[in-house]
């Protein structure tokens, strides 16, 4: 009996700044969500302690967006090391099955 040899498919490398920008959009657009809901609340519940209306407008412009980057900053420079630590484990497990 004939083993069955299939063709060993390298990875691409141009993949991972794609991969890399989806994810950090993604979980960017995520944590701006999840702050400003986090903010808003965090405003409502305090107005309604102190006995005033409260401002929403602070949690849109300073609480929300630098949540959003710092997040997007830290998921950016991860999805780098993931990606490419990947691209490395999926090459050389690619040539080890190509010589074997």
């Amino acid at each position: 009996m004939a083993s069955a040899r299939t063709q060993v498919r390298q990875p691409r490398w141009y993949w991972i700044p794609v991969r890399v920008l989806l994810v950090t959009f993604l979980l960017t657009l995520l944590s701006f969500a999840v702050s400003l809901l986090l903010g808003i609340l965090g405003l409502v519940i305090a107005a309604k302690l102190q006995g005033t209306h409260a401002n929403v407008t602070i949690a849109y412009r300073y609480v929300a967006p630098p949540a959003a980057a710092v997040v997007g900053a830290i998921v950016l420079v991860s999805a780098i090391f993931l990606e490419v630590r990947h691209y490395r484990q999926a090459k050389a497990l690619a040539d080890i099955e190509r010589v074997s």
